[in-house]
């Protein structure tokens, strides 16, 4: 039970704290309403008639954002005593992982997705790539190397 309670914490604070990240760099970027991003989220599954959309839009976006975070965490959580027993290291486990993440979206769910394709370019990949290690991979390193000391004393 505990470690689902991990999971779930550490998949609503990852979550969290990448889509803040998401929404500082699209306004930041663009100074466009940031529920922007989440209708882009949302257009992974309902294409161009996402971005037209409404509340219903956002909040699919929003519950889509937080169901793949907590799919990451998951597969973090099987992983993680592996990537512990050879990396012996929370921030280079962090980076890894982050890039993984980054990986994962860029190069299979987003292009098989519905959502429209954006232009790559090595900044905004750069940038997107840290967000992801500091945002996901740092809390979930962090958290679950806590978790395991925890367990061990």
């Amino acid at each position: 039970m505990k470690n689902i309670n991990l999971i779930i914490k550490a998949g609503l604070i990852a979550g969290t704290l990448d889509i803040i990240a998401a929404f500082l760099n699209f306004y930041l970027k663009t100074g466009k309403n940031v529920t922007i991003v989440l209708k882009y989220i949302a257009s992974a599954v309902f294409g161009k008639t996402a971005m037209t959309g409404g509340t219903d839009m956002i909040l699919f976006g929003l519950l889509m954002h937080f169901l793949v975070a907590l799919i990451f965490t998951i597969l973090f959580s099987l992983i993680y005593s592996k990537l512990w027993k050879w990396f012996q290291n929370t921030i280079l486990i962090a980076i890894l992982y982050g890039v993984f993440v980054w990986s994962i979206m860029n190069l299979i769910i987003v292009p098989n997705s519905k959502a429209s394709q954006i232009p790559f370019s090595w900044s905004a990949g750069l940038i997107n790539c840290l967000i992801l290690i500091s945002c996901i991979g740092l809390p979930l390193s962090y958290l679950f190397h806590k978790h395991a000391r925890s367990v061990k004393d």
